[in-house]
């Protein structure tokens, strides 16, 4: 018996149901707190918001030597739905826009505090922001919201790209960990893994026609063609143009017209 006369198997066994399984207490412990490490080293909640990022429709961003092009994949809208409040390419500034892969009610947070810094920066020092500031600002932002407590990191990643002081196009890229990196040509979002490897086949110093780069990688993920395609182009010297639905439509058929002759070149030797 127990020192207060009670039996010692009892106690035993009250004992071993208040201790869980190892593997519970795995998950219970790191799966859930988001300023907690795994004994790996993983912080699961940052790894799961990326998750959310890989849901999400593909966005692609090329920076040519004259312009910067992103393009996404548009939702389907209901029937009823005006297709104009679902956005996915925005202006922060005259020189800098953006676009995103993930949750959009997180977007929409990110996007407003970005052109607030914006309007800040300029009434502060008189001048328009660089695209790195901006990038660094909101990867900050992201950074510090997975390690605090009682809140969850941003599940979405930004394409943030503009031109410089110096009248360069400049392409950023930043995920739920708060990391940024500038590139070339990048891709987020679903399957943004095959867009990126497309785009390293493709991509040259100068590509001449920045536009058709991004339809041509979009079209690898998209489809349904051109009516899922939306794409924006910002020039130097210029503000943000989006391409109208007739335009787009004609990119992808003028693609589509390509690969067609190509394949038709390469079936003719093997018939022959």
């Amino acid at each position: 018996e127990g020192s207060r006369g009670r039996p010692a198997c009892a106690s035993f066994q009250r004992a071993r149901l208040l201790v869980p399984p190892q593997a519970s207490m795995s998950s219970a412990r790191y799966d859930r707190a988001i300023t907690v490490f795994s004994p790996d080293g993983h912080l699961f909640q940052v790894e799961y918001a990326m998750e959310a990022v890989q849901k999400g429709t593909t966005a692609v961003g090329v920076r040519g030597k004259e312009q910067i092009v992103i393009g996404v994949e548009k939702k389907s809208t209901a029937k009823l739905q005006d297709p104009r409040t679902i956005r996915k390419i925005h202006q922060l500034d005259e020189s800098i826009c953006l676009s995103f892969a993930g949750l959009t009610a997180d977007a929409r947070v990110l996007i407003n505090r970005a052109r607030v810094e914006c309007q800040s920066y300029r009434l502060t020092l008189e001048d328009s922001p660089s695209v790195e500031y901006i990038a660094r600002y909101v990867a900050g932002i992201q950074q510090r919201y997975t390690q605090r407590p009682g809140v969850r990191p941003f599940g979405i990643s930004l394409l943030i790209c503009g031109f410089d002081a110096a009248g360069e196009p400049q392409l950023y890229q930043t995920d739920p960990s708060g990391t940024y990196s500038a590139w070339k040509a990048t891709a987020t979002g679903k399957q943004a893994k095959n867009v990126r490897e497309f785009l390293e086949k493709k991509y040259d110093e100068g590509v001449a026609d920045p536009v058709k780069l991004t339809i041509k990688a979009l079209l690898e993920v998209v489809e349904s063609g051109s009516k899922n395609i939306e794409v924006a182009v910002m020039s130097r010297g210029e503000t943000l143009r989006l391409l109208t639905e007739d335009e787009v439509a004609a990119r992808v058929a003028e693609i589509e017209a390509e690969q067609a002759a190509e394949e038709e070149k390469a079936a003719k030797p093997s018939a022959a």
